[in-house]
């Protein structure tokens, strides 16, 4: 016979290899085109790694009004290992799944001393399909890495409860901490701590009065409590960030939605199906919905709490799904879809729980525990390990991923968007002007999608029907900065000059903060001959951007025609230092200054030009005999 701790250590083997054997095949998946490239792919403060520079901004900045600076510092990380490799990113956010699941185990196994229940609820997590969208997307680092820290705590928290102390508090505060920066969604946590100390913690039981149980609780959670409101501060107060909560719901809508959603995540638990990476925010609500899925939830609230005292296990795992999901559940919309697989991750613990202690509580019989409860709970396990490995398959890259979505949704405008853009990457431009038109369809007022068309048409040389595309936005949005932008541009490469000045003036005055439409309006000014406007204008964009080093070379050029060499000189030297590699600027600085008379410079700059791989200079001074 194993002895109870030989027991504990086959459970953590167990869930080890069942989990890894569901979600192993996630290092050969890619990164996907939707927040992937904001979070690794083509952020350029992950790829400088961990520097002072890089934590300062981890801490200092936001994306769609989240903060959550550890899940920064932890790509930089698997920046320094990984460089750009997808799959290094994906296993560590599979190790982190499996540490809390092995956490998860130990907190429940110690709270109750209940190991196979504890086990299930383990497994439960571990292998529901749901949750293949927080491990098996790249972004989503945030959902492990927050429960992670979040099952780290309550560990902490069961350790503290055993013999409080100070010394045990700050732990538990600490990795509280940790938690919070990963994920706002963690502030719910001291709502949780108060649950388990109802049960199975049993810690209730020991106040006589409740005025005692309420200053108890709010004297050992304060810290806490306090900590997740400046974050839930925090998070709301969102200066000058554009987008960072979704504004084109009306708070009807979203109170409508929000018990519909409730209902669907709770389905899905039990009926995995149509699982998508984006479930747009629906049009129409039936009233029927919404009527049947509230009286559903007051019928669940009050059979839970009708039986509280008998069966705390229910209470518990009900007000744990209610409490963690109610951050998310749409009542304070941020994007604009309906519910999110993500959503469940740390909510179905409490379905986990109810359904480990609740069902044996009504089977009393032994016998049917043992061969009927039994072996359908391993086929329950069983059953979404299978439709976990199967979903994690399908976020191989962007166009299985968002291919599998259409099917799952309706009029489902972003996942024809980013196939379309999956498509057009891979070479399948009519395929993608496909899923464009479909997103015009569901959405006519949405110019994004006649951007990517005008793209598609403008790369493939079919250059008036781009320009068509962004004329149709701007007749949607007349304030389409970015249409009138990429107009000028089509125009400007067709030699059609002052039209792309016109336009890129209107661009101008609709975002006067973005230095590459001066600097295109400047280039355009040069093939006018209108050079002051064109230095006036590359000023300005150097003054936006003073970095622009492209800016600095075409000035440069202007000052070289208009015979202002030395002016000429300091901005070639300007772009070189902001780009050691410049061979252009070092080409064309070797010509002011063998212009000049400066042989020595010049030809010391015409061989690092021609080094480089642009040897115009060098070809002509050598003709001349000006340099060897």
């Amino acid at each position: 016979m194993i002895n109870l701790s030989q027991k504990k250590t086959l459970i953590y083997i167990i869930l080890l290899l069942v989990t890894l054997a569901v979600y192993w095949q996630v290092k050969h998946l890619a990164f996907v085109d939707l927040d992937d490239f904001v979070y690794v792919s083509e952020n350029l403060n992950i790829q400088s790694g961990i520097t002072p520079e890089s934590i300062v901004w981890a801490f200092g900045t936001k994306y769609f009004g989240l903060w959550n600076p550890l899940v920064w510092l932890s790509f930089m990380a698997d920046y320094q290992f990984y460089g750009l490799h997808a799959g290094g990113y994906h296993v560590t956010n599979l190790i982190l799944h499996i540490l809390s699941t092995l956490l998860l185990f130990r907190l429940f196994s110690t709270m109750t001393g209940e190991i196979w229940k504890s086990a299930f609820v383990a497994a439960f997590f571990a292998l529901h399909p749901l949750h293949v969208e927080s491990v098996a997307w790249v972004s989503e680092r945030k959902d492990v890495l927050s429960a992670f820290f979040w099952m780290l705590t309550l560990c902490l928290y069961v350790f503290y409860t055993e013999k409080q102390s100070i010394k045990r508090y700050l732990p538990v505060v600490f990795s509280f901490v940790l938690a919070l920066l990963s994920k706002p969604m963690v502030v719910t946590l001291p709502l949780v701590m108060i649950l388990l100390d109802y049960w199975p913690l049993k810690r209730f039981e020991n106040q006589n009065r409740l005025s005692d149980t309420i200053s108890w609780q709010l004297r050992e959670k304060l810290p806490l409590i306090v900590l997740s409101a400046a974050l839930v501060v925090f998070t709301l107060y969102v200066p000058n960030e554009q987008q960072a909560f979704e504004k084109s719901f009306s708070v009807m809508s979203r109170m409508a939605n929000a018990p519909v959603a409730f209902v669907t995540y709770l389905v899905k638990t039990f009926w995995p199906h149509d699982m998508a990476i984006f479930y747009p925010f629906p049009s129409h609500i039936p009233v029927w919905q919404i009527i049947g899925s509230v009286l559903l939830i007051i019928i669940m609230m009050a059979a839970v709490l009708a039986t509280a005292k008998r069966l705390p296990h229910l209470f518990v795992g009900w007000f744990w799904f209610i409490i963690t999901i109610a951050p998310v559940i749409g009542i304070l919309q941020i994007g604009d879809f309906a519910m999110a697989d993500r959503y469940h991750y740390l909510p179905s613990i409490g379905i986990g729980v109810m359904l480990a202690w609740g069902i044996p509580h009504f089977t009393k019989r032994e016998v049917l525990r043992k061969y009927i409860l039994l072996p359908v709970a391993l086929v329950f396990l069983a059953s979404l390990a299978f439709l976990a490995w199967q979903q994690c398959a399908y976020w191989k890259n962007s166009i299985k991923i968002f291919s599998h979505a259409l099917p799952a949704t309706k009029d489902n405008y972003l996942a024809h968007n980013n196939l379309g853009l999956a498509l057009f990457t891979e070479g399948k431009a009519e395929d993608a002007i496909a899923h464009y038109n479909q997103v015009i369809r569901i959405r006519p007022f949405d110019t994004v999608p006649r951007h990517n068309k005008g793209v598609v048409y403008t790369r493939s040389g079919q250059y008036r029907m781009a320009i068509e595309n962004y004329n149709e936005a701007i007749r949607v949005n007349p304030d389409d900065a970015e249409a009138y932008h990429a107009k000028g541009n089509i125009y400007l490469g067709l030699g059609e000059h002052q039209r792309a000045v016109e336009d890129l003036s209107r661009a101008i005055a609709l975002r006067p903060d973005n230095p590459a439409i001066y600097y295109n309006r400047g280039t355009a000014y040069i093939h006018l001959a209108q050079y002051q406007q064109a230095i006036a204008d590359y000023s300005k964009a150097v003054a936006l951007n003073p970095a622009y080093f492209d800016a600095y070379n075409n000035r440069a050029f202007i000052y070289l025609k208009l015979g202002r060499y030395q002016q000429a000189v300091g901005d070639y030297s300007h772009a070189i230092r902001l780009k050691p590699d410049y061979a252009d600027a070092y080409n064309n600085r070797a010509f002011v200054y063998l212009l000049t008379g400066n042989r020595a410079s010049g030809c010391r700059d015409a061989h690092q030009a021609c080094k480089l791989g642009t040897c115009s200079t060098m070809q002509l001074a050598m003709n001349q005999g000006l340099c060897r």
